[in-house]
Formats: C-alpha cells, sequence, structure tokens
C-alpha cells in the first residue's frame, strides 16, 4: 500500500526554493550540445530538473527561484510552459533568473555563491524566513520539511543533505565527517582519495549539493563571500568549509526525508552526470516494481504536458507486429509493425516496420527506420535513424561513428548519423 506523505509542514510555507540550474553538463556530451544539463530529458516526457521543482510543490513551498546560465533557451521555455501556475495573489512565485548583468561589473554567474548574490534583491523582496538551496540536475524525490525541522530543532547555520555513497564514487562530491549529533566536524570537496565513514570502509558520507539556510545568514555569508579575492564564489568549495569551520553545520541524513511509495523500498538519488549514469537510470523505470516510482500520486512529478494523442501499436502479422515489452512510450508515438524491449520511448517518436529496440533510451520526435537493430542506446530529440542502421552488435563500429562508452553505450545524434 503507499504510504500517505505529510501535509505540506508550516516550514515549508516560510521557505524559498533556490535551484541553481545553469549546469553545462560536459560528461554528457552531445546531449547538451543544445540544451543545460538541467533541461535534459528524462523518463519519456520530464526534464531532470522536473524532479527537484517537484519535490520544492510538493513538499509545500510556494516561492520558487531557478537561476540560469548556460545554453538555456530549453529550460526556460519548458518552465514558462510547464511551471506558469503560481499565482500572486496566493502569496506564490516562479522566477527565472538568467546571468544578466544585474549588478554593475558583473557577467556570468562566477559561481553558485555569486549566482544566488547577483540576485539577493529579488530574494529580499520575498522576504522567506528559510532559502532552501538546490542543484536542479538530480533526479531523487524528496520531502524536504523534515529537513528544514531539523535545521530549526538543531539551531543549525547551514543544514546539509547527504547520503551514503561508495567510496570509489565519493572522488565526485563534497565528503562530510558528522560526530554523534550530526554536526559536521570536517568537509573536504571531491578528495581524490575520499575519507570512509566511521565503522565502514567501503562507503562515505557524501553532501548531496541541498542546503537550508536562514535567509539572513545566508545574505550575511554570500555578502562576505563576494568581498573575499580569493574566493572562487562556490557553495561546495568556498561557502560551506568556512561554516564547517567557524559556524555550525549540521548534516540532514536522505534517508529521514526520501519520498517512497513502499516502505521497504531503498532510497533512490541520482546524479545522471555521465552518459552511462543516465542511460541506466532511465532503464531503471522499465523494471517491474522500480526502485524511482513514477506512478505515485501522492507525489507526482509535475512537467509541461504536451497535448498528443495516445500511443499507437499497428499491424500484427508474424515478424511485423507492433510491440513494447517492460517498456514505458510516452504519448503521439506510433510503434508500426516494430518490437521494443526494455527501452523508453519519448513523445511523438515513430518506429518503423521490422525495426528492433532493446535496452534503449529514446528522446522525443525520434524517427528509426524500417529494419533498424539498436541495443544499448541513447539517441538525441530528433534524431533520423536511417533503415536497417545497426548498432550495439560491433563495438568497433560503433565507436567510429557514434559516442560510446566504456560499458557499450552509444550516443547518437543526428549530427552523427549525418556524417556516415
Amino acid at each position: 500500500m503507499p504510504i500517505d506523505h505529510p501535509t505540506p509542514g508550516p516550514l515549508a510555507r516560510s521557505a524559498m526554493a533556490y535551484v541553481l540550474a545553469g549546469g553545462r553538463g560536459s560528461r554528457l556530451h552531445e546531449l547538451c550540445d543544445n540544451r543545460a544539463k538541467p533541461a535534459v530529458y528524462f523518463g519519456g516526457k520530464s526534464r531532470i530538473i522536473d524532479f527537484t521543482l517537484s519535490n520544492a510543490l510538493n513538499s509545500g513551498i510556494r516561492r520558487i527561484a531557478v537561476a540560469t546560465q548556460y545554453k538555456a533557451h530549453s529550460l526556460i521555455r519548458h518552465m514558462q510552459r510547464g511551471w506558469n501556475f503560481f499565482r500572486p495573489e496566493r502569496n506564490e512565485s516562479f522566477d527565472i533568473l538568467p546571468a544578466s548583468q544585474r549588478i554593475a561589473g558583473a557577467s556570468w554567474y562566477a559561481g553558485t555563491a555569486d549566482a544566488v548574490y547577483q540576485n539577493l534583491d529579488i530574494i529580499e523582496s520575498y522576504n522567506p524566513e528559510f532559502i532552501v538551496l538546490l542543484a536542479g540536475d538530480h533526479v531523487y524525490k524528496m520531502d524536504y520539511e523534515p529537513m528544514l525541522q531539523q535545521h530549526v530543532e538543531q539551531k543549525a547555520d547551514i543544514t546539509i543533505a547527504t547520503i551514503e555513497v561508495p567510496l570509489k564514487q565519493a572522488v565526485h562530491f563534497g565528503v562530510v565527517h558528522v560526530d554523534e549529533n550530526d554536526v559536521v566536524v570536517d568537509f573536504v570537496e571531491k578528495p581524490p582519495k575520499p575519507p570512509h565513514m566511521p565503522g565502514d570502509p567501503t562507503q562515505a558520507l557524501a553532501s548531496m549539493g541541498i542546503y537550508v539556510f536562514n535567509t539572513k545568514f545566508l545574505i550575511d555569508q554570500v555578502r562576505r563571500d563576494a568581498q573575499d579575492p580569493h574566493s572562487t564564489h562556490d557553495f561546495g568549495k568556498d561557502i560551506v568549509p568556512y561554516l564547517v569551520k567557524y559556524g555550525k553545520a549540521v548534516a540532514h541524513p536522505f534517508s529521514r526525508s526520501c519520498v517512497r511509495s513502499r516502505e521497504e523500498a531503498a532510497v533512490y538519488w541520482r546524479d545522471v552526470g555521465t552518459i552511462g549514469a543516465y542511460w541506466e537510470a532511465n532503464i531503471d523505470l522499465t523494471a517491474v516494481v522500480p526502485q524511482l516510482d513514477l506512478f505515485d500520486h501522492n507525489w507526482p512529478i509535475w512537467t509541461y504536458a504536451e497535448i498528443t494523442p495516445p500511443a499507437k501499436f499497428v499491424h500484427d502479422e508474424q515478424g511485423r507486429r507492433g510491440t513494447a515489452i517492460s517498456s514505458l512510450v510516452a504519448g503521439g508515438c506510433i510503434v508500426s509493425g516494430a518490437s521494443i524491449r526494455r527501452s523508453l520511448v519519448g513523445t511523438g517518436a515513430r518506429v518503423h516496420s521490422y525495426a528492433f529496440i532493446e535496452n534503449s533510451v529514446i528522446l522525443p520526435a525520434v524517427d528509426v527506420g524500417r529494419g533498424a537493430r539498436l541495443r544499448n542506446v541513447v539517441i538525441d530529440k530528433g534524431t533520423q535513424i536511417p533503415p536497417k542502421l545497426v548498432v550495439g552488435e560491433d563495438p568497433e563500429l560503433d565507436a567510429d561513428r557514434f559516442r560510446r562508452t566504456e560499458d557499450g553505450i552509444c550516443l547518437i545524434t543526428q549530427h552523427m548519423i549525418d556524417r556516415l
């Protein structure tokens, strides 16, 4: 039975969610040639940023600001279309904050702290009691209210959401050490040799890049940081280590606020920052009971809902039967005499007769030609796959034509197809 999620708490209604969504997504390579990482499609119809924004909305936060920077057009367009239902007369707000030289002498956001500093006047105009600072490029479901409650109860200067990660992966995160009261006693940003958790040499306690501040305290800190000529103006590199050393930093275990539709489900949080991780997190959704439940009506993932007809499966002949097994197929798709297994097919895709797709992530508006055989691929939006193209059977040929990871996942874009 689904777990009843708590009703929005009073602290969430006194908070503003400030989302940092300027990520370049360089490790996603060509997927981010024309879009920021938070704007990359995920799960067939959503964008990565929808998870962070939905968490804020479902937690009861009604003031949200999103700082954008790198190739932000598709991200801004998505938010304007899908997140335009906030009403000022209900004390709600949704602000999109591109880097726009709003401070004399400023240009691009120099770092995550600068992305807050350049918009302090907007934050102050709403005067929220708390700021929940969030990254816009992770996939997870989290209720921010318990974290806000811990922040108040422990009288913290900063509360840091943390998650246990394998030691080998910890090189990509800020790693924290805590005492028996969850007070952070040490913080190291992306250490080459991460310290392990006490009593467990295989795990490290990593920062999720989610922070809670009292607003007035945060304003003081980013102003102090802005005046420091030696700072890189980044939360992970500058502000968090400073507050661990000179203030009171508290760790919030993600297990206390992770939203799960089953009591026994494991905590789920993914940094889908590489082609392999992005492919794997999408394919995870095809499981009979996935760890990330997109069908939980108590904690919906909001997005821009395009008006499309239902998915359509046609032809019923031997060898030419439109089928999809263990797959997610979005609206507007036509599977015409093709076979799809353990894959995601984005909105408006076309898969033509005798094609075979397996273990693949197909973004919206892709057209797969007759007789194509595709395994272990990620296909960018709008790509036209030629008839009888075969990918996933000859590693050397795949690597010559497409971007292939060490794990054998191929990223295919229209530009790569045009070079064939």
